[in-house]
């Protein structure tokens, strides 16, 4: 809590900095807020053939999307059941947390699980998934998953290293990529990166209230699709392709709000164009690691990605050493109304998370990083120098750059 005789200054707007749910537009929110229309003919179909006509584009694909009502574990689960039968083996590629997750749903859901996790902080290696997959002499790896973006570490994985250790061991494996944390914030080309099956979700760079996943198939996986027998009826995607009524795309009772919400974030993405909002993206998360890099400090505040090249552009973590994280949190909310994001996979306490994805700028990344760093000096926490100037002179320079 803050000292007591400290000003209370968040009154007003919260500022909500987790690395997802983002910040929603008021754009969409306004799309979304309508009376129930006819479900069956008018404004929702054309809404709805418009969602479906955008969506390759943001995920560099000709390949169409499937659209189940969940967050992005339902994704998860719509690629694992469509394309995989029970007993086969998959190879999961960990660089955080999200991943090992997605493993222990393909165990659950009766596949085999093998795991090659990263270095704390590090990318996978593309020359050990080679290594392995070189191994598999049998072909007995049905699939590789992975994760673009591990929204736990903030650590990018280089998918096309990975998809060439998987032709340089001339391995048929499927090659499945989460990019729930990625999606409209960094470049992802599903096509030319050759990734069979693509995962995303609603709530983060599509800026769009949880509630619907996206799941691009490209042609090897829905080949694999005519003999995967974890299929069920929600999740099919023959039963989402069949001729009929085009609400069997939902397999059943469409998500009315979602979808006009999500086409207006789409109309959005178009008019600024994904090769301007990938560099807005690299920008301001530029400013945060310049601000990061400033506050470090032996045994304080740090990056969790130890690698520069293999931090995302749309969420950073933070170590936090000697400083209690939850303090700070605490600090920043109750103090300047603004929220973090509670560190992901380590001990409690040690880490916390800045999400700057989707509907962000330069004002809303400031905003934040004051409040850390007013937050910081309240608690007495070491740092070297002042984030909010080295984040400011990282904008500044970006724009004489633009």
């Amino acid at each position: 809590m803050p000292p007591s005789n400290a000003p209370l200054l968040a009154a007003g707007p919260e500022v909500v900095a987790i690395p997802g749910p983002s910040v929603m537009p008021a754009r969409v929110l306004n799309a979304m807020h309508r009376s129930m229309p006819d479900i069956y003919a008018g404004d929702l179909t054309d809404v709805i053939d418009e969602v479906f006509d955008a969506l390759p584009a943001i995920a560099g694909t000709t390949s169409r999307a499937f659209v189940p009502i969940g967050n992005g574990h339902a994704g998860w689960e719509m690629a694992l059941s469509n394309t995989l039968s029970r007993g086969q083996l998959v190879l999961v590629l960990d660089c955080g947390r999200f991943a090992a997750i997605w493993g222990e749903m393909a165990e659950f859901n009766g596949l085999r699980v093998e795991t090659i996790t990263a270095p704390f902080g590090r990318a996978i290696d593309p020359a050990v998934v080679e290594e392995r997959l070189a191994a598999d002499t049998g072909h007995e790896i049905a699939a590789v998953l992975t994760v673009h973006v591990d929204t736990a570490s903030s650590v990018r994985n280089d998918i096309p290293a990975i998809r060439s250790a998987i032709d340089a061991a001339g391995h048929p494996a499927m090659f499945m990529v989460d990019c729930i944390a990625s999606m409209g914030c960094e470049r992802f080309e599903m096509d030319a990166w050759r990734v069979d099956v693509t995962i995303s979700a609603s709530q983060k760079g599509l800026m769009t209230p949880p509630g619907l996943a996206m799941v691009w198939a490209g042609p090897k996986a829905l080949a694999a699709h005519e003999s995967a027998d974890l299929r069920t009826r929600y999740w099919d995607w023959t039963y989402r392709t069949e001729d009929g009524p085009y609400y069997l795309r939902f397999c059943g009772t469409p998500p009315v709000s979602h979808l006009f919400g999500l086409r207006e974030a789409l109309r959005m993405i178009d008019e600024e164009g994904l090769e301007e909002r990938y560099a807005r993206h690299v920008r301001l998360a530029d400013a945060v690691r310049a601000a990061v890099r400033a506050w470090s400090t032996e045994g304080g505040l740090g990056f969790t990605a130890a690698v520069a090249e293999q931090r995302s552009h749309a969420v950073t973590s933070i170590r936090t050493g000697s400083i209690d994280a939850d303090a700070l949190a605490h600090r920043c909310r109750d103090q300047f109304g603004v929220t973090l994001g509670v560190g992901i996979g380590g001990e409690p306490g040690t880490s916390f998370r800045i999400g700057h994805m989707g509907h962000v700028n330069a004002p809303m990344v400031l905003g934040v990083l004051g409040a850390i760093e007013s937050a910081l000096a309240d608690l007495g926490a070491p740092t070297a120098g002042s984030g909010v100037a080295a984040a400011s002179a990282a904008i500044a320079a970006a724009g004489h750059d633009g």
